[in-house]
């Protein structure tokens, strides 16, 4: 006996509605490179990113063994997501629309930079890697707004 249920069509539509009515858009982190990042082979590293919501984390993969932790950095969101509220259509693209210098309080290495670049709020950070003897990584975030989500 098939334990699987049937779906009407019109289930679903209804749940992916469901799931666009709570969706804000989508966040894009794009990780532009890392920079004198710990060696855990040999020679080197295969290092990846693992992003977690509040946590990020970077990892050597080993073929052969468990993999290795490279490192992990912190960053809030909050600056970037006020900025995206705000009405930016008249200013002029590639304006800085705010700046969030390194602190205690952050892993930046040096001043993070909110832009209003080509209609799109663009966060450009540092971060220095803790738990670790070395090693930055250079993030980029962009809000992507996606058709029938309910935005911020």
């Amino acid at each position: 006996m098939d334990s699987h249920q049937a779906h009407s069509p019109s289930d679903h539509s209804s749940s992916a509605s469901s799931f666009m009515d709570n969706l804000l858009g989508l966040l894009r982190i794009r990780v532009k490179r890392g920079i004198n990042l710990a060696i855990r082979d040999v020679r080197s590293s295969d290092p990846y990113v693992v992003v977690k919501m509040g946590k990020q984390t970077v990892y050597d993969h080993d073929t052969f063994s468990k993999d290795d932790k490279m490192g992990d950095a912190e960053f809030e969101i909050n600056t970037f997501i006020d900025v995206l509220k705000m009405s930016l259509d008249g200013f002029p693209s590639g304006t800085t629309i705010t700046r969030i210098p390194p602190s205690r309080q952050n892993c930046f290495v040096e001043d993070s930079c909110v832009i209003w670049q080509n209609g799109k709020v663009i966060q450009d950070m540092c971060l220095r890697l803790k738990n670790v003897e070395c090693g930055e990584l250079e993030l980029q975030l962009q809000w992507i707004d996606l058709p029938g989500s309910k935005g911020l």
